[in-house]
């Protein structure tokens, strides 16, 4: 919810939270946390006596969710057909971020730059050196491997193409 607000710092807050790793860092936490620390819970105890345990790991679909938000809200992934559109909102903080991503038998390098310490807003798109001036990309089934460029920064893009 906060990722489609464009709050990307809060959103990857909350992730960071949610994230079962962070559950794990230190002994103590280990011990308070009490389940395995690769399994995205889908609770985490409020109870006294349990604050801080997860519980029910591996009946829960939590991971899949938790995949699909960073990928597809924070990261701005969205794949439709053979279609992807780039859209992300990630916390100021972040310098950008890469991605690799097989189609079929093509390789994509996604290389999202983010100079101006901005939220969200894609100022232009690259692909294997040529701008764009849209979002979606067409992915192609050539075998080749493809670089992708994302700049974020003031809109210059059509979001709707």
């Amino acid at each position: 919810a906060f990722a489609r607000r464009g709050e990307g710092d809060r959103a990857v807050e909350i992730l960071r939270m949610l994230n079962p790793v962070e559950h794990a860092r230190t002994p103590e936490a280990v011990e308070r946390y009490r389940v395995e620390p690769y399994v995205v819970p889908a609770d985490i105890y409020a109870l006294e006596g349990h604050v801080g345990q997860g519980g029910w790991t591996w009946y829960t679909g939590s991971a899949g969710w938790m995949y699909r938000v960073w990928l597809e809200e924070v990261f701005g992934l969205k794949l439709r057909g053979n279609e992807l559109r780039l859209d992300p909102v990630i916390p100021t903080t972040w310098p950008g971020f890469t991605l690799r991503y097989r189609f079929r038998s093509a390789r994509y390098e996604i290389r999202v730059e983010n100079p101006d310490h901005v939220v969200r807003g894609v100022a232009w798109v690259e692909v294997d050196g040529q701008r764009r001036h849209e979002l979606a990309i067409m992915l192609e089934d050539d075998g080749a491997s493809h670089t992708v460029v994302v700049r974020l920064g003031p809109c210059n893009v059509d979001a709707t193409a």
